[in-house]
């Protein structure tokens, strides 16, 4: 690590990056030059807090008592963070993210709503993401059908870039506001620009606290590498996790106090996102409950945040401390250091991608699924049906896909979690493409904590279509160490996607949007060459995930 800061100090690292110098990532400028504006976007956004606060005081006024996120990634992982950490504050919005393309999702989130009192974010960077715009169809057409064309477009507004399809599309349609955020930012260092600050906003987080935080770390995270002492914060955090990667500790374990547990969530794109590609990669493991020692291989690095006073954790970390893992530590004063602690990851981030010599800044590999997607759509346009994928074993409960025969469940789970067992540095991905539900949430993590005790293995979990724009691009882009679990269902419902916001004339649903999803992600994974098993658990969703987990701990 010393060699390592010398390198640093002797190139200059942290000046040429506030100098905006491509070249400490590449000899390109491609998707650098143009990805940096987030460096010095707290103190841009300072000069937004009147316009953001004048038009959340004006929308309060109008009666709007809710609003509805809709987005993937970047766009809607921040805003989550920002509800489930704030909460709801007097006199403002309660906000949901809904960034999903379940369609028992987006039902229950329908029939919670009271339109007339509901505000709609559409927020892409693009302006063409598929399931934000697939989301917005749907919306507008409910509002339209409730409340009258003429009136539906004051229920939206719309968080994009200069010259996005969505900005035309909410001048065609008379959005309430459109928030044109800078374009030299990427969706997953755009926090603390539009994308993040006018949802926080909406729910009554104070902005300019929030943002004078993510201040005082960006001028500490200014301050030269001097190797007597070093006082640069998100240096020390990149370094560390870039060094302790490329010594075979790259399995970054998130231990976060209770009130900061959704934290982990934007953490685990930045990272994965940023540093999984050309065969390189930190994975970042969010969700894992604290456990003893002889339960983590030697492949970790613990990343322990916690908010002053929640000492709920200390006494594990304690304990992997005097195990000898290595356990970084942060601690927060209030909640309000989110904000600081948003800029030291973006930074750290950028500084372990020097030292792993990968661009931070692009995601080669998520177009992968994208186009594997596209392609079973096309199918589904032209066939009027998804291509069919025959089962390994199948019964009335369930059918398992698995690369060679398997005569139950039971058994294809124990020769998919053997095989990742065998495996040095491997990890295991649990992919849910189900409703996410409280109680379905507590299966999961009850099955990602059963897999990791029995295995010793990292393991992680995410719902899709969401952790396409989160940790996908690791996935495919990595060393080749993961093994998915890709769990899916037959859903009873199913709702029609609008093929335009003109009528209502549909020829692609939710489901077969997700079904595809799904699909082309499996043929992308399967693509590059990573073990893939596929549990289509069909309507009996609970039961099985209760079985699958009896299963591993009846063999730990």
């Amino acid at each position: 690590m010393l060699q390592t800061l010398q390198t640093m100090h002797d190139e200059k690292i942290v000046d040429r990056i506030w100098q905006k110098d491509h070249t400490v990532w590449s000899t390109s400028p491609t998707e650098i030059s143009n990805r940096l504006g987030w460096l010095t976007e707290p103190l841009d956004m300072i000069q937004h807090i009147e316009e953001i606060e004048t038009f959340v005081k004006e929308i309060c006024e109008c009666g709007f008592t809710n609003a509805v996120l809709l987005g993937m990634g970047g766009s809607s992982l921040a805003p989550e963070v920002f509800c489930k950490t704030f909460g709801l504050k007097d006199g403002y919005l309660e906000l949901s993210v809904l960034d999903t393309t379940e369609p028992g999702a987006i039902a229950a989130q329908t029939q919670a709503l009271e339109l007339e009192k509901t505000l709609f974010i559409v927020s892409t960077k693009s302006g063409g993401t598929i399931e934000t715009i697939s989301l917005f169809k749907y919306f507008y057409s409910q509002v339209c059908r409730e409340l009258g064309r003429e009136n539906a477009g004051k229920h939206f507004i719309a968080i994009t870039d200069p010259g996005s399809g969505l900005e035309q599309l909410a001048n065609d349609c008379q959005f309430e506001h459109v928030f044109l955020n800078n374009p030299d930012i990427g969706g997953r260092f755009s926090v603390l620009s539009f994308f993040g600050m006018v949802p926080a906003g909406l729910t009554g987080i104070d902005l300019d606290k929030f943002l004078q935080r993510a201040i005082t770390m960006l001028e500490s995270s200014k301050l030269p590498v001097q190797l007597d002492e070093i006082t640069n914060p998100a240096v020390l955090l990149g370094v560390a996790m870039a060094e302790y990667a490329l010594a075979g500790q790259d399995k970054l374990t998130l231990i976060l106090s209770n009130t900061l547990k959704s934290f982990g969530l934007w953490v685990e794109q930045l990272v994965a996102e940023s540093s999984g590609k050309s065969g390189i990669g930190i994975l970042p493991v969010d969700g894992e409950l604290p456990a003893a020692a002889d339960k983590y291989g030697d492949d970790r690095l613990f990343v322990y945040v916690k908010l002053r006073g929640d000492n709920g954790h200390d006494e594990s970390v304690a304990q992997l401390k005097e195990q000898g893992f290595p356990v970084f530590q942060i601690e927060l004063s209030d909640i309000y250091d989110i904000g600081a602690e948003f800029f030291r990851w973006e930074m750290a981030t950028a500084v372990a991608c020097w030292r792993l010599k990968v661009n931070p800044f692009d995601q080669p590999n998520v177009e992968a699924a994208k186009i594997s997607s596209k392609a079973m759509l096309a199918a589904y346009e032209k066939d009027g049906a998804l291509p069919a994928v025959e089962p390994s074993f199948e019964n009335q409960k369930c059918a398992v896909y698995a690369d060679s025969a398997v005569s139950s469940l039971a058994e294809g789970l124990a020769t998919f979690l053997a095989e990742a067992q065998e495996k040095d540095g491997s990890y295991i991905s649990i992919q849910a493409y189900l409703t996410p539900t409280a109680n379905l949430d507590a299966l999961l993590s009850h099955l990602q904590n059963a897999i990791r005790d029995r295995t010793r293995r990292a393991t992680t979990t995410g719902y899709g279509p969401r952790f396409l724009h989160s940790t996908g691009q690791l996935h495919k882009g990595d060393a080749g160490n993961g093994f998915f679990l890709q769990l899916e269902f037959q859903s009873e419902s199913d709702l029609a996607i609008p093929d335009t916001v003109q009528n209502d004339q549909s020829s692609v649903s939710f489901n077969t949007l997700k079904n595809a999803q799904s699909l082309g992600d499996r043929d992308a994974l399967l693509s590059c060459g990573r073990k893939v098993l596929r549990v289509d658990l069909k309507q009996d969703v609970v039961s099985n995930l209760e079985h699958m987990i009896a299963t591993i701990e009846a063999h730990e």
